[in-house]
């Protein structure tokens, strides 16, 4: 009989026949078992397929990039530890200093800073525009314009970018479309099919849809990738294998978790129309919304999930309905299954400066909701809730 000191450190292989699980495993894995050196080079070389290190690529992750890839439409996926990570892997692999990236002024903050502030000390230098003012970004274009970075929608007051007009101005520019999608997500926009160069998504949010993994993709071309792989290793910006298979199992109900969301988020939307003591109210299905005929023809029949409004109260009003809005969680996230509510004065723009924000039209009343698949009668009920305390 082997002894425990033997046995106990020899892995485990169950032969499992001739069926297969229907739910894919999680491999947690972090190296695999290579017959020879030469087998082991050519897979780290790429020029075989299999798995070595777990951060050079896993089947979870892979499983997951090619489900993602087929829903943009897209030549390569890859995933990545977060959002961020999966933007700062297209910087990494296809900026050089000396490039030049043009920046739209209504991103998410640390999406702006990692553009502009981080970029600038790999020596890339970076123009601001209003990406709904085509003439701003034509103006904004240089020789060494080597990207051009938009939101899908913009956060938080959910303008719409003209994917197709930018992406024929980037490619006359020699340059790329990178379009950050996580509010739309590909049940609302694919991106790619637009022109967009890259597409990026935020899987953590509605695309996972359960709150409880943070990662991110890249989807992109393959006349683009050949720096990607390497930079993704190099920086270790891979993403585990729990966390992919979590996310491929939230996939799953993509489809049906974004019909009944954009539904409820129309309804809330018309619903803060005209209410006492809302000043404005931000959402793409609105016909009054100064991008409304444009979301038409890029989403067809939906808007995404995000409601944004301002209270006429400022401040003060934003903490009153947040305290009143019992049901709803304040959670500075978003794409939940339940419907939670942000500030983005005190989180996601915090780092801005008082003018800045305002110029944004971003305000102390400013409430972002992330609408939840709760029935229709219970979102609109929690938010004229909220509503009680200021009317």
């Amino acid at each position: 009989m082997e002894s425990p000191d033997d046995l106990c450190p020899k892995p485990e292989h169950l032969a499992i026949g001739f069926t297969r699980p229907h739910s894919p495993p999680i491999y947690l894995s972090s190296v695999w078992e290579c017959d020879d050196p030469a087998q082991a080079d050519a897979m780290l070389g790429g020029r075989t397929p299999g798995y070595v290190y777990a951060r050079d690529g896993h089947p979870n992750a892979d499983m997951l990039a090619e489900k993602c890839r087929k829903l943009h439409g897209t030549e390569r996926a890859a995933v990545t530890s977060s959002g961020m990570s999966a933007l700062a892997l297209v910087l990494l692999s296809q900026l050089a200093p000396g490039d030049h990236v043009i920046v739209s002024n209504q991103l998410y903050g640390r999406t702006a800073t990692l553009f502009t502030g981080e970029a600038a000390r790999w020596g890339v230098t970076h123009t601001l525009v209003d990406p709904t003012d085509l003439a701003q970004v034509t103006a904004a274009v240089t020789r060494n314009t080597r990207l051009l970075v938009v939101e899908t929608i913009s956060n938080p007051l959910l303008r719409i970018a003209d994917l197709a007009a930018l992406a024929d101005l980037a490619d006359a520019s020699g340059a790329m479309l990178l379009a950050d999608n996580t509010f739309a997500g590909p049940a609302v926009c694919r991106p790619a099919a637009l022109g967009a160069q890259w597409v990026m998504e935020s899987l953590t949010k509605s695309m996972n849809g359960h709150s409880d993994v943070v990662l991110g993709l890249i989807c992109g071309r393959e006349s683009h990738w050949a720096r990607v792989p390497s930079a993704l290793s190099t920086w270790g910006l891979n993403a585990g294998p729990m966390e992919c298979w979590l996310a491929l199992r939230g996939l799953g109900t993509l489809a049906i978790r974004a019909e009944r969301a954009c539904d409820n988020a129309q309804a809330v939307a018309e619903s803060l129309v005209g209410a006492s003591g809302v000043a404005a109210v931000h959402y793409p299905g609105l016909a009054a919304h100064p991008d409304h005929a444009l979301a038409k023809r890029q989403f067809a029949d939906r808007f995404g999930s995000m409601v944004t409004f301002t209270l006429s109260g400022g401040e003060a009003a934003a903490a009153a309905f947040i305290q009143a809005a019992e049901q709803i969680a304040f959670c500075p996230s978003l794409g939940e299954l339940a419907t939670t509510l942000s500030h983005p004065a005190s989180t996601s723009h915090r780092a801005l400066t008082p003018a800045a924000r305002e110029a944004l039209g971003i305000t102390g009343g400013t409430i972002r909701l992330s609408v939840g698949i709760e029935s229709r009668e219970a979102v609109v009920a929690a938010v004229r809730q909220g509503l009680s305390a200021i009317g």
